[in-house]
């Protein structure tokens, strides 16, 4: 953590397994309208149109799409994944069988509105943090089994990536805590078992138990829930301390309320509505 974004970190294993499991849900015993309407020998050439602005994500879906149905097309991407588009702009060009167009059509769609839906969002919420070095997270909200996908959407929208899952880093969290008797103690815990050296975060309601961590070798700390105000004064104390702690905010992170975050010195900023309720970006294929 965090991660940047890569065009070669796209998850195809993931988006495979996906990727089967929709087309399997949309076709079931077979395309019948395409199959009854179109001769099988029909070729024709599709486009991918935006219909309003924002940040293409999840370009090697439509690539992937025609494979599994085992179908020969040519591609031409007109952009790649994390360029922005107007209404009217071409995202990309396909010939092939016209039946084979058409049944692979909302498939492509739906991933591809929802992907740039993530990226587009993001974008904005980076945006609003202006020229602030504060980073914009994602976090575990995500559509379960898109979670690679929709994080790799988050870096096209040029946020970056928390964790990956309950694996690869420890976060000390609010129940956690509760149940181990103290951030002192859920700490001593972590600490007596971490033989992988996990980075450690740990989560804070009160600048009390901000106060007891700092020393202690924590990488970084969440202020959960803390008006501006209360995480100014975090900041402050952080530097006041020399601690090399970094410091996330979390909790109703909306864009309004981010152009004020930028100003106070965190290091990140988590916003689960990257992911959790994001607004699919309007994308159309039109045959030619």
């Amino acid at each position: 953590m965090p991660l940047k974004f890569s065009h070669s970190e796209f998850p195809v294993s993931d988006a495979q397994t996906l990727i089967r499991l929709a087309l399997n849900e949309d076709i079931g015993p077979g395309d019948f309208t395409s199959l009854w309407t179109i001769p099988a020998t029909q070729k024709q050439k599709a486009t991918l149109i935006a219909k309003e602005p924002g940040i293409v994500a999840g370009l090697p879906i439509v690539e992937q799409v025609f494979q599994i149905l085992n179908t020969g097309v040519e591609i031409e991407n007109f952009c790649q994944d994390g360029d922005s588009v107007d209404v009217g702009d071409e995202i990309a060009s396909i010939f092939g069988h016209t039946q084979a167009l058409l049944t692979g059509e909302r498939v492509i769609l739906n991933f591809l509105q929802q992907l740039s839906g993530v990226a587009s969002v993001t974008a904005q919420y980076v945006k609003a943090l202006g020229s602030a070095k504060t980073k914009v997270l994602d976090t575990r909200k995500t559509l379960p089994g898109f979670r690679r996908l929709q994080k790799y959407a988050v870096r096209a929208g040029g946020g970056y990536n928390h964790r990956m899952g309950l694996h690869d880093m420890i976060l000390i969290k609010d129940n956690h805590i509760k149940a181990s008797g103290g951030v002192l103690e859920a700490l001593a815990s972590v600490r007596a078992q971490n033989k992988a050296d996990l980075k450690v975060e740990i989560e804070v309601e009160n600048l009390g138990d901000l106060q007891l961590l700092l020393g202690k070798g924590v990488d970084v700390i969440m202020l959960d829930n803390m008006d501006n105000e209360t995480m100014a004064e975090a900041v402050k104390m952080v530097r006041k301390s020399g601690d090399s702690v970094k410091l996330e905010a979390s909790g109703n992170m909306d864009l309004e309320r981010l152009q004020t975050l930028g100003t106070l010195g965190l290091d990140f900023v988590s916003v689960g509505a990257l992911t959790h309720s994001v607004k699919a970006l309007d994308i159309s294929m039109r045959i030619v």
